[in-house]
């Protein structure tokens, strides 16, 4: 079990690229998700983006202090389970927001979001990506820093990267996985993780002599999650 903490960890992975992990609001005892969860922030093309981001509970000045030096222009979610604290960015910074076509009917922005699209670009040149899982996820590719942002597409299980749930897993979600391989990147940040290593959210494309590593080419024939091993 994950340790929980109302107070941000930040890390740095690399300059203009770092991320932050708090408990969520909204988890409680026994739900089925891990209650700590990534956010990200990245400076690309010129705009200063943050990811599905998060307040934390409490102790949040370091984090404010650290964004307030480097505002954000740019806000997005991408997947509607990630609605998190994107109004409060938007009034604080009165950042672009982006996001999904739809959300759930209890977890609506107050904000008006620009829809993200898959194979569209926001600004700064990021691009959505087609998960195929049929979640309105949209995992955010960052050519300048070779990174891919994943909402909820995958999770980790002692170092390994897994494609969750969803009922057209082969048809539609391994496909576009692979596809996702053509691309040059080489690290993946994921929101959730079951691992107690703390470079769990970052995992590397190529690192197999590292155990909490996973090469990329394992990721196009990773099962789900909860299925068959």
């Amino acid at each position: 079990m994950q340790s929980m903490t109302s107070k941000a960890e930040i890390r740095d992975l690399e300059n203009g690229l770092w991320i932050w992990r708090a408990e969520h609001h909204h988890w409680k005892q026994g739900d089925d998700w891990q209650p700590i969860v990534t956010s990200t922030y990245v400076e690309s093309g010129g705009e200063k983006l943050v990811i599905d981001p998060l307040v934390p509970k409490a102790s949040a000045e370091e984090l404010w202090k650290r964004l307030d030096s480097r505002p954000p222009t740019i806000a997005a979610v991408t997947i509607p389970d990630h609605v998190r604290d994107i109004d409060e960015f938007v009034s604080r910074y009165h950042v672009r927001a982006f996001g999904p076509r739809l959300f759930w009917p209890d977890d609506v922005p107050k904000n008006k979001l620009e829809i993200i699209e898959p194979d569209g670009m926001l600004p700064g040149g990021v691009v959505a990506l087609y998960d195929g899982r049929g979640r309105l996820e949209t995992p955010l590719w960052l050519p300048e820093q070779r990174v891919i942002v994943f909402g909820d597409s995958l999770t980790e299980r002692a170092g390994v990267l897994r494609i969750w749930s969803s009922p057209w897993h082969e048809k539609r979600a391994l496909p576009a996985m692979r596809e996702l391989l053509k691309l040059p990147f080489d690290k993946v940040i994921i929101s959730r993780s079951l691992s107690a290593c703390t470079e769990a959210p970052t995992l590397d494309r190529l690192a197999p002599q590292n155990t909490n590593c996973l090469p990329a080419a394992s990721l196009g024939v990773s099962t789900t999650w909860g299925c068959q091993p």
